[in-house]
């Protein structure tokens, strides 16, 4: 098994989440499954979540709410856990191919059985997803800097969408067949050599978000507003793909 890179607190606090998964659902527990920047290496404390996929043989609400009150202890409040089926996994690929393409090259499963080594996803779904999600994205962020008055306010809006935007960047490379690294930095990198975007207006946004650099607020609209002008671009270059 891939070996988990997080600190030990962090890591005790996952050991002891999936215990209590454990001694809740018994036979009902089919997987837990790690993804996201906790098993790509990419996880920053107090800045990262813990993404989980939590499978199990039956998923109606009465058996998800039995982790309701561990899901809300605040010890575990850095947890955001998924709660799926294994046939809920296998027919929703078509649906999220970003999402499952994502978790599926980059996952470490915690606790019980590999359910995601088997599933296929047909890249050509992929377009229409990318440029739908892109556009949505986009409309968002600007409604969103309408109307936003507090300053800090704009500078986490671009800090906390901006992984979600990397995410459906590598598959738009993986449609102009390209191998799409997994680490940030380098998505960056073959994004800006693909669309001729700002690399370093990216890269700086990057270095905010993991807190290698803090913004003021003016750099953080200048940031935002950069950001966006690129995003544009990009859009209507998938638009034609």
């Amino acid at each position: 098994m891939k070996e988990i890179n997080l600190d030990n607190k962090v890591k005790s606090i996952l050991d002891a989440f999936i215990r209590s998964l454990e001694n809740i659902y018994r036979d009902n527990l089919v997987s837990v499954i790690l993804y996201g920047s906790a098993a790509s290496g990419e996880f920053v404390n107090k800045r990262s979540n813990l993404n989980i996929i939590v499978v199990l043989n039956r998923d109606d609400l009465s058996e998800i709410k039995k982790a309701s009150g561990l899901i809300n202890k605040p010890k575990f409040s850095i947890i955001k856990p998924l709660f799926f089926t294994q046939e809920y996994i296998s027919t929703s690929c078509d649906v999220f191919p970003i999402e499952f393409l994502d978790i599926k090259e980059n996952y470490i499963v915690v606790s019980g059985k590999d359910v995601l080594k088997d599933i296929n996803i047909d890249t050509r779904n992929l377009r229409f997803q990318c440029e739908q999600e892109l556009k949505a994205r986009l409309i968002n962020l600007r409604h969103a800097y309408l109307r936003v008055r507090n300053p800090g306010a704009l500078r986490d809006l671009l800090l906390n969408s901006f992984t979600s935007i990397l995410h459906i960047l590598r598959s738009v490379l993986k449609i102009k067949g390209k191998v799409a690294p997994y680490l940030k930095q380098e998505v960056i990198k073959e994004v800006s050599k693909e669309f001729q975007i700002n690399a370093s207006i990216w890269e700086s946004i990057l270095a905010a978000k993991n807190n290698r650099i803090k913004l003021s607020n003016k750099e953080a609209e200048e940031l935002f507003i950069n950001f966006m002008s690129d995003l544009n671009k990009v859009c209507n270059a998938v638009d034609r793909l």
